[in-house]
């Protein structure tokens, strides 16, 4: 498809533009296919469940630069106008050691001004480049005012000595991306050499053993605005590779098609004697094809990891992550293909295109030329330089490993990432990619069988932002992500947030197994034996048997017609919930409400009391997560008066105490609000008719998870004592008072109606059911409506027998 040439008609122009945006539609339309599922579990920035190590300094910022020393106990940061030296030697803590200032002086920020740039965004020095330059000191170069500078730093003192004129060797641009890396003392960096940021480089300096600085012929476009995102070394061949996107020149289409890249120079090139002086006789470039079928390519690259082979490997089982995007997508998607290091040799022993000076267009070669993609051509003849000074563009595209990306996602974009390979239990070896997001957010994925799993989704940062760095310590266990806001330290594993053995296997993660011994979910590091994993199929019936225990029903005491909240959270994000009772097949939804956070709310009655479990599902495995046993409360106990003489009737009456006497009872079970104690006091005080039974009230401080209202009824629910007869004889009783304040309260409430109805505000009789379940149940507003409840039109004034 993009082989093919536009033809240099008009008509023909605008007829091939229509089909291609036509394709383009189709095309993406069928990209939505095969996606990564969603995250399992998720967690927001300083959760308490994942906690991270997070550090910043009030003064610093644009911690975007990071450097791990050899022995993985220091982290180097590269910050705006300073560079810093954290202490990394413990997991759970990152300590500042030293620090240094870095910063352009008043007149250096006036010159960047005058040149019309902003002085407080694009004026400062931003650290670009810090690399380990030998045992004693590193390398780091700035933005510096748009004015590159650089400088050696001590690493046991931390003391800097600046130089000048680092020109090349980052980019004037702060925002700019580049990529450098240091090999024996020597640095190679591919960057843009110019204040516009129009001419790209790849240059090596501090070049060793009499050898000249080399760096790309200018005399021809050899790179197309290109957009720097890694480098690696081949030990093995002394290669170099700098991956990146630029614009593909050998399309003729309407529109610039942007392609991914691989180029390589020889490590020890010194150019040529007469052609090609100081310049890189060894310089080839490739394409990448990163492309689903029936789909169009991911043709942009946004990052790129280099995974050592094992142990004892070839290093030509080297593997290559990157992060696609594609010019085409409308929304967020991006995709990881993996490339090896043998099929990248490959295509650059094999046939190239030459560049034609006279059309300005590219041909296959019809012949193969055994020194193009060579080293060692520094004593080449003149006619071999010249052809390898146009040839040096593959005809092949290096293909991703199984043919197409092994991650695919329509609603994420990524724009880093990291590898590591890890041994699990059964012993076989899994990938585990780390991918930051643009929204801030490091999702963890692991590569399966039958494809990948999002294991965890943890929030690093908070605002979104271009630029990031992101730095892996496999042998620690920690990924180092820079930001603006700081750096913040990733365990790659937290196991213990798995409670019970089915939750440990079902997360599949290849970091963590169920330990038979300590009974617990933990890492593999301390070994592999008693240790339960399931990482393709997570069966876990087969590797928990004996591990599960059933827990007991939570007994839940409950007066009847109140509001019962039955809580369920889930244990992933993939699970399923689904509620259960003995008493229903289904539960009905005009009895039951199911909330959205999981929970189950219904009214008690003597037809909703019984037991109710919480099940969820995944992965075709079912458990139960809450067992509940919904009860009703026993009734308060009612004296019965005696039968009793005239004598002792007058006798008793004249000092006859209140609690005697029957009175009219309402049971409740009362749930005191997390707000003050005095909104508490102030319901129990309004609720003059309500008497709260001490028992339940402590029983509903002990369990929160049950959630009951007054309000929930229009007519107070009674239990008056036995009514007494004519000839009981007559005694002290409080019942006049109870009926005339219970008018005086119906007539106030009455009032307060009338004075609504006259602004306009109408209020239905009763009180709903959905009311109930309104996130302020426990607040003041719930209060006026327990009063409403006694004073509906309905209802009047409270029912009193005698």
């Amino acid at each position: 498809m993009f082989g093919v040439s536009a033809a240099n008609s008009p008509v023909m122009m605008m007829l091939f533009r229509d089909v291609f945006g036509s394709c383009v539609v189709l095309l993406l339309l069928l990209s939505s296919t095969g996606s990564l599922p969603p995250p399992r579990t998720s967690f927001c920035l300083n959760s308490a469940a994942r906690r991270l190590v997070h550090f910043s300094l009030p003064d610093v910022h644009n911690t975007t630069t990071l450097l791990l020393s050899d022995d993985e106990s220091t982290l180097y940061v590269g910050a705006r106008n300073a560079i810093l030296s954290l202490d990394v030697g413990q997991s759970e803590a990152m300590r500042l050691k030293k620090k240094v200032q870095w910063s352009p002086s008043e007149v250096e920020i006036q010159d960047c001004q005058y040149k019309g740039k902003n002085p407080t965004v694009d004026c400062p020095n931003f650290v670009q480049v810090l690399q380990q330059l030998n045992s004693t000191h590193l390398y780091a170069c700035g933005s510096y005012a748009y004015n590159p500078h650089d400088a050696y730093i001590d690493a046991e003192s931390f003391s800097m000595v600046h130089r000048d004129g680092a020109k090349g060797r980052c980019p004037f641009n702060p925002f700019e991306r580049n990529t450098a890396v240091t090999i024996d003392g020597e640095l190679f960096t591919a960057t843009t050499v110019d204040f516009r940021g129009g001419k790209p480089q790849i240059s090596r300096y501090f070049s060793k053993d009499s050898r000249p600085d080399v760096s790309l012929d200018s005399s021809l476009n050899l790179l197309q605005e290109p957009k720097f995102v890694g480098s690696s070394l081949d030990p093995a061949d002394k290669k170099l590779y700098f991956f990146f996107s630029e614009v593909g020149k050998e399309f003729n289409f309407v529109d610039e098609l942007r392609i991914a890249r691989v180029a390589q120079v020889c490590k020890d090139d010194i150019g040529g004697q007469r052609t090609l002086q100081r310049k890189w006789t060894s310089f080839a470039k490739a394409p990448l094809l990163c492309q689903s079928p029936k789909q169009l390519p991911f043709n942009i690259l946004q990052d790129m990891f280099t995974l050592q082979p094992p142990e004892g490997s070839s290093t030509s089982e080297t593997l290559f992550y990157g992060v696609f995007t594609s010019q085409w997508s409308t929304g967020p998607e991006s995709a990881v293909c993996v490339f090896k290091l043998q099929d990248i040799k490959t295509v650059f022993t094999g046939s190239y295109r030459t560049f034609d000076m006279n059309n300005h267009q590219w041909s296959p070669l019809t012949e193969t030329h055994s020194y193009l993609g060579k080293c060692g051509l520094d004593n080449s003849s003149d006619f071999e330089l010249t052809e390898v000074k146009k040839s040096f563009l593959t005809s092949s595209s290096v293909k991703p490993v199984d043919d197409g990306p092994i991650v695919v996602s329509s609603e994420q974009q990524y724009k880093r990432v990291a590898v590591m390979r890890t041994q699990a239990a059964d012993g076989k070896q899994y990938t585990v990619l780390f991918l930051l997001t643009e929204s801030g957010f490091l999702h963890k994925v692991g590569l399966f069988n039958r494809g990948p799993r999002v294991i965890e989704e943890i929030q690093v940062f908070t605002q979104p932002q271009p630029v990031q760095s992101i730095v892996l310590s496999a042998s620690k266990g920690v990924v180092y992500v820079g930001t603006s806001e700081g750096v913040t330290a990733v365990p790659v594993a937290s196991c213990s947030i798995y409670p019970s053995c089915t939750q440990c296997v079902l997360a599949r993660d290849p970091l963590c197994g169920w330990s038979r011994t300590r009974k617990l979910c933990t890492g593999l590091d301390g070994g592999h034996e008693n240790m339960v994993q399931s990482l393709e199929d997570g069966n876990v019936e087969e590797e928990c048997r004996g591990e599960t225990k059933a827990g007991g029903d939570t007994e839940i005491p409950v007066s009847l017609n109140k509001v019962v909240r039955l809580q369920c959270e889930k244990p992933s994000t993939l699970a399923t919930l689904t509620w259960t009772s003995d008493r229903f097949t289904s539960l009905p939804e005009d009895l039951f409400i199911r909330s959205a956070d999981g929970s189950l709310s219904f009214l008690a009655t003597s037809s909703t009391l019984g037991t109710y479990r919480c099940e969820a599902e995944e992965g075709g495995y079912k458990e139960t997560v809450k067992s509940y046993n919904v009860r009703q409360i026993a009734p308060p106990r009612s004296r019965t008066p005696k039968p009793k003489n005239d004598e002792q009737s007058v006798h008793e009456s004249k000092d006859e105490p209140f609690e005697e006497i029957p009175t009219l009872q309402t049971v409740t079970t009362v749930m005191q609000p997390s707000g003050d104690k005095e909104d508490f006091d102030t319901t129990d005080k309004e609720d003059t008719f309500t008497t709260t039974l001490k028992h339940e009230t402590d029983f509903s401080k002990e369990n929160p998870r049950i959630e009951t209202d007054d309000s929930l009824t229009s007519r107070t629910d009674t239990r008056s004592s036995p009514d007494l007869s004519n000839d009981t004889p007559k005694e002290k009783s409080y019942y006049g008072e109870l009926v005339g304040v219970s008018i005086l309260l119906a007539i106030c409430i009455l009032i307060m109606m009338l004075g609504l109805l006259q602004i306009g505000r109408q209020r239905k009789p009763g009180l709903k059911l959905d009311r109930l379940f309104s996130p302020d149940d426990d607040s003041k507003t719930n209060k006026s409506m327990e009063i409403c409840s006694l004073s509906s039109p309905e209802d009047g004034a409270p029912e009193l027998k005698v």
